[in-house]
């Protein structure tokens, strides 16, 4: 029996009984099985969260009682505590850089750390971005990116939060139709004329790069950095033809019924709840079927009350839009409506934690996807024109080597970079150190 394989599905029978064998290890089939891919997640959210300074409105303060493993939720995060053993809280962190500009200036570098207002408005490469250059080529795309504004906004006022390895914003998707068509749609069903046409645009692109190459030699040290960002835009565009071309002849997944079912692909600003609901579901069947490995979700700008998420509010009844109702963050009458803001943003993300505990990371596996996922969730402020002590909820990842169930709080001494490192490591990537973090945070795994 020793170098005989038994079925897991073997019996003993006798007597017109029938019992399970126990699992022996001859039961093993001998193949080795590849763990699921890492994947990262972060969902953004502007203008701070509820921090009152009156005793008596502690309540609805953001951040948890208590410290370690030993705390306790306020009302603003009291959603969570189903998912209090898959996340941590952390206090205490920002970006130095961030900390010398204004707060409405922060949203565009909540995942680079990069001062943009000492470097002409220009960025860098954001964390995601790295991840998703790591996982490039292995799936359909190398990232989801989304928010309520949708395209890149403008500088300062930023309506993505990734940016390409040149530092320029990659836009935002804000349609869930148009992402789910981009998912799962079935697309133009003659291939080969597909083909044709890619393998035209490949052909144009290389005369144009090619090009522009030679004109670029004789401009002037402006008129390359000019001709340089242009140049970006058309490479974006060959990569995306590229990676069109390398998926052109491979199905996309489908959907049972259920799951399109849960899907509201008509929702839009108007109803606040279907909508952020929707766009979570989108980032989970992204990565339930593999299609990405990286999404990035901006909920609403740090532009003013006309942006789209800056409306969410009213539509909820909190009477003022996002920017009026932050800037109560600490009067008598606006803790409250503020708090009820970071709990309803709350209980959404928790709905979201839901759904992603009760999927299998991979069929027959025990482990859910959350735990093959490292989920980065917050803000840029603490109150509505403080870059310090960002609010930031850190989930997912237990089978990545991630320790949860606490809250840590940190000195200054602490970069926010330092959770990247964190992240980027235990994902799998070799270089780790991303912009100023110091190493990585070993409370954490």
């Amino acid at each position: 029996m020793r170098n005989q394989h038994i079925g897991r599905r073997t019996f003993l029978r006798g007597a017109g009984a029938c019992l399970a064998l126990p699992v022996l290890d001859c039961m093993a089939s001998g193949k080795k099985t590849t763990p699921p891919p890492a994947r990262l997640g972060v969902v953004y959210f502007p203008f701070g969260v509820s921090l009152p300074l009156q005793e008596d409105k502690q309540d609805w303060h953001w951040f948890p009682k208590g410290e370690g493993k030993d705390f306790q939720f306020n009302k603003s995060l009291k959603p969570l505590e189903p998912h209090r053993d898959h996340l941590t809280v952390l206090g205490g962190l920002s970006h130095p850089e961030a900390e010398k500009i204004d707060g409405h200036d922060s949203a565009d570098t909540f995942l680079t750390g990069w001062n943009i207002l000492t470097n002409n408005l220009r960025n860098v490469q954001s964390m995601d971005q790295v991840v998703a250059e790591h996982y490039a080529g292995q799936t359909r795309y190398d990232s989801l990116i989304m928010s309520t504004d949708g395209g890149v906004g403008e500088p300062t006022r930023s309506s993505t939060l990734s940016f390409n390895k040149h530092g320029r914003p990659i836009p935002a998707v804000n349609q869930p139709r148009r992402i789910y068509e981009r998912l799962f749609g079935a697309g133009d069903p003659d291939t080969a004329k597909n083909r044709r046409r890619l393998k035209s645009s490949a052909h144009l692109l290389d005369l144009v790069l090619e090009d522009a190459n030679s004109v670029r030699r004789k401009l002037g040290n402006h008129d390359q950095q000019k001709l340089d960002e242009y140049m970006d835009s058309v490479r974006q565009v060959e990569k995306h033809v590229e990676q069109s071309q390398a998926w052109i002849d491979i199905a996309k997944p489908t959907l049972t019924d259920e799951e399109r079912e849960r899907l509201k692909l008509d929702s839009d600003h108007q109803i606040p709840e279907q909508y952020i609901r929707t766009m979570y579901e989108l980032i989970h069947l992204a990565f339930q079927t593999d299609s990405t490995r990286v999404a990035t979700y901006q909920i609403a700008s740090m532009g003013d009350a006309t942006t789209l998420g800056g409306k969410f509010p009213q539509l909820l009844g909190f009477g003022k839009h996002l920017h009026g109702l932050a800037h109560a963050w600490n009067k008598a009458d606006g803790v409250e409506p503020l708090g009820k803001w970071d709990r309803f943003l709350a209980t959404e993300f928790s709905h979201f934690l839901t759904r992603m505990r009760n999927t299998s990371a991979a069929p027959e596996s025990s482990d859910s996807l959350l735990d093959y996922t490292t989920f980065l969730y917050g803000s840029s402020n603490s109150t509505t024109h403080t870059n310090r002590n960002y609010p930031l909820v850190l989930a997912g990842g237990k089978k990545l080597g991630f320790k949860h169930g606490q809250y840590l709080k940190f000195t200054r001494d602490t970069p926010f970079s330092n959770i990247f490192s964190t992240q980027l490591q235990q994902i799998g990537l070799k270089n780790t150190r991303f912009g100023d973090s110091t190493g990585i945070v070993g409370e954490l795994i």
